[in-house]
């Protein structure tokens, strides 16, 4: 799972797009588009895709908000607030008598809780103003419930004995907000963004492929306390369509085992989307409960980490606002004297030289140079700040509310330990860092070598992190021959194949005699001489690849542990690709998710390369599937091969299989594997 190779710049474009959605950066007018390093072709793709994305995330923001309100207010028993702003704001899902009776319901038992008299003769007058009229054309079992509730007068709340028990129970809350949040959901279409389903996604098939295979999972001390095992109750569908339209077995089935359904689970929500498979499957995805608290406190470290937002969240926001993150460090080092920047030059120098001034004016030093690139880039572009979740509802249908200092401070202070990048001491070997504020430009030194790279200036990445640490590429070769191969390609392509084999026999080739797994992509590389150019650029590793891989080899060097939600990604999509081998078919949701991006990592070095071409094709609204021209995406996702006896199974069969015996795909094939595909033979051997 720690292989697994994952598409960083897709992920960014998930997380911001999320981030803005949900309102965690801090908005300016003057500030510019987020700091992010280029993109690879596919998340170009995605980026334009979540464009479209974004904005209809950002627009249901409001309805999201208030539809937590709402849900709140049921959980803490203030049902009267709740059907206050349903009447203000949603009335026509009042208009639905069954929600309104468990409103009342609840109202009635709500009222009788509190255990005042006056309490007492607000909940009988509830009950023949309100809830009495209201059972009478609820549904049909709802006048019987109605005189079983009645039972709660006479019968105290702390007897867990008595006929009324679950009445009184406080789950019978949280089940009523979780069903007036499905049906909200789907009624204003206020859908979580992509990454928020995604990420509730994978974990879910996460933790059934670990569970079905008996493997330990890695990550599970997050995912518990990131997803919950309890789901939201479904919607509810409307009597009209109680009778199933003709849906097909396929999208029953794929419902089903995607989101772990009964079948007849998968055919009520089906009727409730009115048979649009992606609305049912969002319904069913966004039930599954997330711990947004957790989900910021990951969004926050991997956005620090990829350079999105600031990097010191604590700093006061008038030094930062004014002249930038980099310039308000750099003033602060520069009041010190010069005495910081001198033993800076002593320590980054070989040991066995001596520390003087001269040295400081014959030789820029690294943090200098550093110093005077990031000022010049953080003119052009300045990360945004972290604002964290601040939820209003007062200010959700109005302009936004003007951010104060404790409110950009708050949310991020609240921050634990554990979830946040560990503020550890520098190794020895790194001890050159070490220094007044020079902790403090750990972020800036990774994220400018990160993105050198990533624009394939290797010889320079080369050159800075060995000027100053000559045992980083000792520890990590395979890292220097991915960038001595980028440097090499390079020079065959601009035609100075002198200097390219210079770079192959001073670099690649002792790396490759060191490393056996290095001779094949050297031979590979060498073959670039004799090829057209157009194919050099599909030699070497893609160079997002190479930035992230470079990013946290040098994190750990300085101390800088990679965020969790890069750790949750690898084990997750590793367990995604596993899951759907067994299930031998592709998963349809996986445009929708953009997990086939996420996924999609082996892209060729760019200069002037061509974005794939895609197209988002929108159904009933929100309901959003990417299709792309990629041969990956357009495989053949039809009957399954099997490599035992070379069998190869009607797809009806196991969809048959699969219905009648209430069986996983990967359960069902295995049958038909030892029945010759015979789905008949397996059902009637079942049930003989």
């Amino acid at each position: 799972m720690e292989s697994t190779p994952v598409n960083w710049e897709a992920l960014d474009s998930l997380v911001i797009d999320f981030a803005k959605s949900e309102r965690l950066l801090e908005e300016s007018s003057s500030s510019s588009p987020l700091s992010s390093p280029p993109l690879s072709p596919s998340s170009s793709s995605i980026s334009s895709s979540s464009s479209s994305s974004s904005s209809s995330s950002s627009s249901s923001y409001r309805s999201r908000l208030l539809i937590r309100q709402i849900r709140r207010s049921v959980e803490d028993g203030d049902v009267d607030a709740a059907v206050d702003q349903l009447r203000r704001h949603v009335p026509a899902v009042l208009d639905d008598h069954r929600i309104l009776f468990r409103l009342q319901k609840q109202k009635f038992i709500e009222l009788l809780r509190r255990g005042t008299d006056r309490d007492r003769d607000a909940a009988i007058e509830c009950l023949r103003g309100a809830l009495a009229p209201c059972a009478l054309d609820a549904y049909p079992e709802a006048y019987e419930e109605f005189k079983h509730v009645l039972l709660a007068l006479i019968f105290d709340k702390e007897d867990e004995t008595s006929p009324v028990a679950s009445e009184w129970s406080e789950r019978r809350r949280l089940d009523l907000a979780g069903l007036l949040l499905s049906i909200l959901r789907a009624h204003l279409h206020a859908y979580d963004p992509i990454f928020s389903m995604t990420l509730r996604y994978l974990i879910s098939i996460h933790k059934v492929f670990c569970s079905r295979q008996g493997t330990l999972s890695p990550i599970s001390d997050l995912t518990e306390r990131l997803l919950f095992e309890d789901r939201d109750p479904p919607a509810i569908p409307q009597e009209s369509l109680y009778e199933a339209p003709p849906f097909d077995e396929i999208d029953i089935q794929a419902l089903a085992h995607a989101v772990e359904l009964t079948r007849q689970g998968s055919v009520d929500s089906l009727r409730f989307a009115k048979g649009d498979l992606v609305q049912a499957f969002q319904n069913e995805l966004c039930r599954m409960k997330l711990d947004l608290s957790v989900l910021d406190k990951l969004v926050h470290e991997y956005c620090v980490y990829r350079g999105i937002v600031e990097s010191a969240p604590n700093s006061p926001p008038d030094a930062v606002e004014s002249n930038g993150a980099e310039e308000t460090i750099v003033d602060a080092v520069d009041k010190k004297g010069t005495n910081v920047e001198m033993r800076f030059a002593c320590e980054i120098t070989n040991k066995n030289e001596d520390c003087s001034t001269s040295d400081v004016g014959h030789q820029e030093t690294f943090y200098r140079r550093l110093r005077k690139s990031r000022s010049y880039a953080s003119g052009q572009r300045r990360r945004k700040r972290w604002r964290g979740r601040i939820e209003k509802l007062e200010n959700a249908f109005g302009s936004p509310p003007e951010t104060s200092k404790q409110d950009l401070k708050s949310p991020v202070l609240d921050i634990s330990e554990d979830d946040l990048v560990e503020k550890q001491d520098l190794k020895s070997n790194s001890s050159f860092w070490n220094g007044n504020n020079i902790e403090d430009h750990r972020y800036e030194v990774i994220l400018e070598m990160r993105e050198l790279a990533s624009k394939g200036m290797a010889a320079k990445v080369f050159e800075e992190i060995n000027g100053v640490d000559p045992e980083f590429f000792s520890q990590n070769p395979v890292l220097l021959f991915q960038l001595k191969q980028v440097e090499f390609l390079k020079l065959v392509n601009g035609g100075d194949h002198a200097a390219a084999l210079k770079v192959a026999c001073n670099h690649l080739g002792p790396l490759a005699a060191n490393n056996q797994d290095l001779l094949k992509p050297l031979k590979e590389t060498l073959l670039s001489l004799i090829k057209p150019g157009e194919d050099i650029q599909r030699k070497g590793t893609p160079l997002p690849t190479l930035a992230t891989s470079l990013q946290i080899a040098m994190g750990k060097r300085l101390g800088i542990e990679e965020p969790q939600l890069m750790k949750i990604m690898r084990a997750t999509l590793h367990t995604h690709t596993e899951w759907y081998k067994l299930q031998m078919c592709k998963d349809r949701f996986e445009q929708f998710l953009k997990i086939d991006y996420l996924k999609e990592v082996d892209v060729p070095m760019r200069s002037d390369a061509t974005p794939k071409t895609c197209t988002d094709e929108c159904t009933n609204g929100s309901s959003q599937i990417t299709t792309c021209s990629s041969s990956k995406v357009a495989e053949d996702i039809g009957s399954p091969q099997f490599s035992s006896g070379e069998l190869r199974s009607d797809e009806t069969a196991i969809l048959k299989v699969m219905e009648f015996l209430a069986l996983p795909r990967a359960d069902a094939i295995h049958l038909l594997m030892q029945y010759n595909g015979n789905a008949e033979a397996v059902i009637q051997q079942i049930f003989s």
